[in-house]
């Protein structure tokens, strides 16, 4: 039984493919997503049409990734499809997969901060090695403008490849911030905060970014949850230190998870919406 040539030609092309969605958009079930509809749109093409289908899946990835990254500027919404949260009980692993790990975090983090335009240009080039005349099709750009775009993306992105720590140093990190915010430590707070840190808060009203380590830590000593809250647990989230909160009933409050990048936090997601904390599996208060 033959197989169609487009389908063999997409098969060999998934992984790559699912590799450059999931660079684009950090979340596993979108890149899936994106993949799902390159493979749409290219059952409904000639295959005599198409030179290079390698090329030509890319392109159509890329342009798919592109249009749900404007997407999210305009409606910004977290995702937690994901998000995996156990019990920290220690001794924490400090392999070469967690410090992996770690760093490709804190990389997404990074990448979040960038425009639409910039991850795209850096992704496709620096990671996958499209060339820029390719990536300026996708953009609408000019070949100058991609390079450009990617040029500021790589600075932006310079110092994510740092060592991240141990585990157990991410914690300390993490800990010192938790003891800073219940003191409303200015000051302190600023101490453990990369410059550029990154704070999105899930709520059911809505999401609310901020960016700045001067701005989140005078929302930090504010964040929903840290006065009411009767029981702190450390625990990992996506193996990495994170909190959960509940309230004296053991209602969960808040969910915290942090991104180190040497000794700061770069990146902070804050879950507070009662209902996706009601469908997450989520440990018992300590």
């Amino acid at each position: 039984m033959s197989t169609d040539p487009l389908t063999e030609a997409f098969e060999a092309q998934r992984e790559r493919l699912r590799a450059v969605a999931y660079r684009m958009l950090g979340s596993h079930a979108d890149a899936e997503d994106v993949v799902q509809e390159a493979w749409l749109r290219l059952s409904r093409q000639d295959a005599a049409s198409i030179n290079n289908v390698a090329g030509w899946l890319t392109t159509v990835v890329g342009r798919i990734s592109l249009d749900v990254l404007r997407s999210r500027r305009a409606h910004p919404e977290l995702s937690y499809d994901d998000l995996v949260v156990t019990v920290d009980d220690g001794p924490e692993p400090e392999d070469d997969a967690v410090l992996a790990d770690s760093v490709g975090l804190a990389l997404l983090v990074v990448l979040d901060s960038l425009g639409p335009g910039e991850r795209l240009a850096y992704v496709l080039h620096d990671m996958f090695a499209v060339p820029f005349d390719e990536i300026g099709k996708i953009l609408g750009r000019s070949t100058d403008a991609a390079k450009m775009l990617a040029s500021r993306a790589r600075k932006k992105v310079q110092g994510t490849e740092r060592p991240a720590g141990t585990v157990r140093e991410q914690r300390e990190v993490v800990r010192a911030f938790m003891a800073a915010t219940r003191r409303g430590d200015f000051e302190g707070l600023l101490r453990v905060l990369d410059p550029d840190v990154r704070l999105t808060v899930d709520t059911p009203g809505g999401v609310v970014v901020t960016i700045g380590a001067t701005e989140v830590a005078g929302r930090s000593s504010r964040a929903p949850g840290t006065a009411a809250a009767a029981m702190f647990r450390e625990v990992l989230v996506n193996g990495l230190p994170g909190f959960v909160s509940w309230r004296a009933d053991r209602t969960p409050i808040s969910v915290l998870a942090f991104t180190v990048v040497g000794d700061r936090i770069a990146g902070i997601d804050l879950l507070t919406d009662p209902g996706k904390l009601a469908a997450m599996d989520l440990p018992d208060p300590a």
